[in-house]
């Protein structure tokens, strides 16, 4: 006779499966847990298992995996998962965990007894073919629309409060309209903010985005799995950035989006999403010139200059001095004067990369006091920022990644402070501290 093992803490539950399956011929074996379960389907070999999805001392997403890890052992095993949570992520896991098919409560005994006849891995009957709706029209981003707008202009790690009402607590998140062309610079938690505003500006349209990713630590990507054009199919969604130090793009991405810490998974976003890794430092967004190169931050981080029409714009949000880390730093090499001139040297590189920018988006997140705690941390001191700005000829300076222990207080005297470094160097650069919702239009 066939045999079925019902794994599920509930008696009565359990009992009445059990009863059913015994009139439909089958052989029933009974487990009250996962861990019980485990071991009977390893001592009596049932062709089918049958488990519940929550329950103690092993769940149903584990069963699964146990038991596929045992697939000589269980060769053909039919599995299928039971709940009463009616959640699509629930299903999707449950067949990635290596379930046949997962089921919800309260249980369609005819559906039931019709799957258990089905041997583990037959091929299911297609779906008719679904009726895709029209596609809607591409929305057109004006060639006249030339401005930057800052979505999220914070460092580290969001920080919601009345200390930061006016600059705003959003991580790193960057709006450009240049050329025709949306770029998004970086994926913080700015992003989801954004997203409603393209929902709002482009209602029904089909979207063409490009985000530049700088590197992915977690205050630059935490912006993603909120971001509703991502989820909407007409819309399509190109990232594009250099692998890190562990993953690729796409795993980094996904990795954030797994079950353990959000219900809906990365593939399961049905948005276009394309996920292109970089090799070369130079390439083309449409008509928009990018340009790339590496920066002083853990990892691999890089800084983007983005050029059309005569405009040009520099985003820097991760970046620690080379000169005054090697200052500080009990790390630098014995040679003092080779590691001072190599720091100039690197240092002269990223001003010859910024030289001239209409606009440059810079890290800025410690006070020169501050830094001598912060040595290494891969993040520059404000007034570094302002001499960089005037030494390559720049227009215009946004100080950004505003450290999260700075309030809106601080932010604006340190603008003061930064006004005055200007007024001394006797510059024209304009400064200000990047604030969320400010549209700095590029003439």
């Amino acid at each position: 006779m066939r045999s079925v093992l019902v794994i599920d803490d509930g008696k009565m539950i359990r009992t009445q499966l059990a009863l059913t399956l015994k009139q439909a011929g089958w052989d029933v074996i009974e487990a009250e847990d996962g861990l019980e379960g485990i071991e009977k389907a390893l001592e009596h070999k049932p062709s089918a298992v049958i488990c519940d999805l929550l329950m103690p001392r092993c769940n149903g997403f584990q069963v699964c995996r146990k038991l596929r890890e045992h697939s000589d052992a269980l060769p053909g095993l039919k599995l299928i998962v039971l709940s009463g949570q009616a959640y699509d992520v629930d299903r999707f896991n449950a067949l990635e965990s290596g379930a046949d098919e997962y089921m919800i409560k309260p249980v369609d005994v005819g559906r039931l007894l019709k799957l258990l006849e089905t041997p583990h891995g037959a091929d299911k009957a297609e779906a008719p073919p679904a009726t895709v709706p029209s596609e809607p029209s591409r929305a057109e981003v004006s060639a006249e629309e030339n401005f930057v707008r800052f979505w999220g202009v914070r460092g580290s790690i969001p920080t919601p409060g009345p200390n930061t009402v006016h600059y705003g607590g959003n991580t790193s998140c960057v709006e450009l309209r240049l050329a025709g062309q949306l770029v998004i610079l970086d994926a913080g938690s700015g992003l989801r903010e954004l997203g409603d505003g393209l929902m709002r500006e482009f209602p029904g349209k089909s979207l063409d985005l490009t985000l530049l990713l700088t590197h992915s630590h977690w205050d630059h990507i935490q912006g993603f799995p909120f971001f509703i054009p991502a989820y909407l199919p007409h819309n399509r969604l190109r990232i594009r950035g250099f692998e890190g130090a562990c993953q690729g793009l796409e795993s980094t991405f996904a990795m954030q989006m797994e079950a353990t810490y959000f219900p809906v998974g990365l593939g399961q976003m049905p948005g276009n999403i394309t996920f292109d890794e970089q090799d070369d430092l130079e390439f083309e967004i449409g008509p928009l010139k990018c340009r790339s190169t590496f920066t002083n931050h853990p990892g691999v981080t890089m800084t983007y200059r983005l050029e059309a029409n005569g405009k040009s714009v520099v985003y820097a949000p991760d970046h620690e001095s080379f000169t005054r880390m090697r200052l500080h730093s009990n790390n630098a090499p014995e040679d003092e004067g080779r590691a001072a001139e190599y720091a100039a040297a690197e240092d002269a590189r990223l001003k010859d990369f910024i030289q001239g920018a209409d606009v440059l988006i810079t890290d800025s997140q410690y006070t020169e006091e501050e830094y001598s705690a912060k040595v290494g941390w891969g993040h520059s001191c404000f007034e570094d920022a302002v001499r960089l700005a005037i030494d390559s000829g720049v227009k215009r300076l946004y100080l950004f990644h505003h450290d999260p222990r700075r309030s809106d207080e601080d932010l604006s005297r340190i603008i003061g402070e930064a006004r005055e470094l200007v007024d001394a160097a006797g510059s024209s650069l304009m400064v200000e501290a990047a604030r969320e919702g400010c549209q700095v239009e590029l003439g």
